[in-house]
C-alpha cells in the first residue's frame, strides 16, 4: 500500500504528471487515513478524544471525495495513468 513517504521523488519530479500523481496519492492516503479513524469513531474504538465535531469530519472527508473524484477525471483528460486506480477509489 502506497504511504506518504513514497510519494515524495514524485513530488520533486520536475514532470508535472508525476507531481500530479503524488497530489492524488497524498489525497487518497490521507482519504484512507480520516475514513479509518470515522469507522472507529463510529465503533468506539478511537483512543483519543476528538476535538472537532463530528459535523467538520464529515465536511472534509466529502470534500476529500470529491478532490479525488476531481482529479480522476483530469487524469483521463490529461492521459495520466494513475497507479491501480481501481484500489484507490474512495471508499475502496
Amino acid at each position: 500500500m502506497m504511504e506518504l513517504k513514497n510519494t515524495i521523488k514524485m513530488m520533486n519530479s520536475g514532470d508535472y504528471r508525476e507531481r500530479f500523481k503524488a497530489e492524488y496519492w497524498q489525497n487518497v492516503i490521507r482519504y484512507r487515513k480520516l475514513k479509518e479513524m470515522l469507522e472507529k469513531w463510529d465503533k468506539g474504538e478511537l483512543n483519543f478524544t476528538p476535538v472537532c465535531p463530528r459535523s467538520a469530519y464529515n465536511m472534509q472527508i466529502r470534500a476529500m471525495t470529491d478532490y479525488i473524484a476531481v482529479l480522476e477525471a483530469r487524469a483521463v483528460m490529461e492521459g495520466i495513468k494513475l497507479i491501480d486506480r481501481q484500489a484507490c477509489q474512495p471508499g475502496a
